[in-house]
């Protein structure tokens, strides 16, 4: 791993947050990942620290204008294959860029990770890397989606595919910090997903974490329905990742389509095409809100220090919103927010999870 500084830091940029972007990850790579990053250091005072091809990353440098833009290129000589399996990367590829970003991050030299690669591999070099903050079992990928009112935040939508009841209080917990220390929410209002809104639906370990959710500080308001999630009546909902993935993916699907099928039906006839003209500004501001480029990527709750995955496919914009939210996070102190919260509810997590090791309740 060699370093080099393409432009020096100021004085002012030495305080700014310092992302350690994974200029290697994604399906287009430092082409895409790279404009996205340069974009959100323009916006706002943030060092970014380029990790990969050093080669590739300074030849596309040199297409855009970083001046007076705080920049570090940091080499690394291999990269998370999607076929690689997760501990593989952390375990026998030291080099790659999503393992070398998550050192520097450990070793104090940037604030926070950014990656649109392998998902697992990340996860993987967070647990084993970063570590997780104290008290938590299980780091949760929370994803910001649209809602009628306003976004909220669904948890878990991939990392944990096998929960217990406590790993979705510890959910609950840390998203409750991510909306009031990133998101700006006063009091947000947590649900339980599940299939129907009484306490006793749901499996067990849902029935177990709805009666520790409404035992908590949170300002839990019951389950949730699948129907119901994008109303905006509830700021965070709770599930485990297996479920969440399945959600997340059926409402970008359903949203690609719903798009299509609009696109078509406005385009259909000529009486349509200009109704379509009249409405442009409305629809505009429709495919923005559906689009999730505009959300940038899912932090990953839980761990040392903040960690945003990002869509594989995902365009400069969705890394440029990506680049920014862990700066918001590193600036709103938000993790250390989820660590007092934590510990707060240390003695109720315990009992908890004595009761999992028993058997009962989860």
């Amino acid at each position: 791993m060699t370093n080099s500084t393409t432009e020096s830091s100021t004085g002012a940029a030495q305080a700014a947050p310092r992302i350690a972007v994974d200029a290697m990850g994604g399906d287009f790579g430092p082409s895409v990942v790279l404009p996205g990053a340069i974009e959100a250091a323009r916006h706002r005072n943030i060092r970014l620290v380029l990790v990969g091809d050093s080669a590739r990353i300074e030849a596309e440098l040199e297409k855009m204008d970083v001046s007076g833009l705080a920049i570090e290129v940091v080499h690394a000589t291999q990269m998370a294959e999607m076929t690689d399996k997760p501990t593989d990367v952390v375990r026998r590829k030291k080099d790659a860029s999503i393992v070398v970003a998550c050192r520097l991050v450990k070793e104090g030299h940037a604030d926070g990770v950014v990656s649109a690669g392998h998902t697992g591999a990340t996860l993987a070099c967070g647990m084993f890397i970063l570590g997780r903050l104290p008290g938590v079992d299980r780091p949760g990928l929370a994803s910001i989606m649209p809602t009628e009112k306003k976004p909220m935040v669904l948890v878990d939508v991939g990392a944990n595919t096998d929960v217990k009841a406590f790993h979705l209080f510890q959910f609950g917990i840390m998203a409750d910090a991510l909306c009031r220390n990133v998101l700006g929410f006063e009091r947000p209002r947590v649900g339980l997903l599940s299939i129907g809104e009484e306490e006793g639906k749901g499996t067990t370990q849902v029935q177990e974490a709805y009666r520790m959710l409404r035992g908590s500080s949170l300002n839990f308001v019951g389950n949730v329905e699948g129907r119901d999630i994008f109303k905006g009546d509830t700021d965070i909902v709770v599930c485990d990742g297996f479920v969440g993935n399945v959600c997340l993916k059926l409402s970008e699907g359903l949203a690609h389509s719903l798009g299509r099928l609009l696109k078509r039906e406005l385009t259909s006839g000529f009486f349509s095409k200009v109704g379509t003209m009249f409405s442009i500004g409305a629809l505009r501001r429709f495919r923005r809100l559906l689009d999730y480029a505009e959300y940038g990527g899912a932090p990953l709750l839980g761990l040392s220090a903040i960690t945003i995955v990002c869509h594989g496919s995902s365009n400069a914009k969705a890394i440029m919103n990506a680049v920014d939210m862990a700066a918001n996070f590193v600036a709103s102190k938000a993790n250390q927010a989820m660590a007092a919260t934590l510990s707060q509810n240390c003695d109720l997590t315990r009992f908890t999870r004595g009761k999992a090791a028993n058997g009962s309740g989860a």
